[in-house]
């Protein structure tokens, strides 16, 4: 069996969470008197960075005190909009415990905050599966610069070659093939063919095992 390791981005792939981010960003922008369309939200809101989209509904005049104040409190609302409602993707925790079993190194990249991970991993109970968690404070760039799957593959001592990558965004895709890793899509937020750039798509995780992994290297 080859030596390979799993890395898992959260949103998206853990859960199922992106309708819930965009219900908080909804509400956030509303609050703070900004009423956009769907159209506007998708140019100037959805899949980006907090700096990148709070930084672009402000119209680039927030300080970085009102920064970190705009995005706990975007994030404070997504927790509690989601709070019981949280389940982990189909088939997640079974395949988890194959890798366990296999003694398959497991870790999280994510661009996150730690309180959201951390909500994350209490309402689903998965946070026995993972010992190397990396959020958005551990890096400077976030995705689709590939700093994030970098230094996660450093912390978990894999090459990135030998690493497989589960995402469910496009930035996230780009980011994972830049390191190097190979990569699994998976359909939560975008269709089979959105990811067509990877090396397996899959629509949750109940077909996936360590034989399909190891095909795709």
């Amino acid at each position: 069996m080859k030596d390979f390791a799993v890395i898992f981005d959260m949103d998206g792939v853990l859960i199922d969470s992106n309708p819930y981010h965009k219900k908080a960003l909804i509400q956030f922008c509303q609050s703070h008197g900004y009423n956009l369309t769907e159209e506007e939200l998708k140019a100037r809101i959805y899949g980006r960075t907090n700096k990148d989209w709070i930084t672009n509904l402000f119209n680039g005049e927030v300080t970085g005190e009102e920064l970190k104040r705009y995005a706990d409190e975007k994030e404070a609302l997504f927790r509690q909009l989601y709070e019981g409602f949280v389940e982990p993707v189909t088939g997640l925790e079974t395949f988890l415990q194959m890798l366990e079993s296999q003694d398959i190194t497991r870790a999280i990249a994510t661009s996150a905050p730690r309180a959201n991970v951390d909500f994350t991993l209490q309402q689903t109970g998965m946070g026995k599966f993972f010992t190397t968690i990396l959020d958005d404070s551990n890096v400077e760039h976030g995705k689709p610069d590939p700093e994030i799957y970098l230094k996660t593959a450093s912390a978990i001592h894999y090459d990135p070659e030998n690493c497989v990558v589960i995402e469910d965004s496009l930035s996230g895709v780009m980011s994972a093939k830049q390191a190097g890793a190979k990569v699994i899509g998976i359909t939560t937020t975008h269709s089979k063919d959105e990811l067509s750039s990877t090396d397996l798509v899959i629509d949750d995780f109940t077909a996936l095992n360590i034989e399909v992994i190891e095909s795709i290297f």
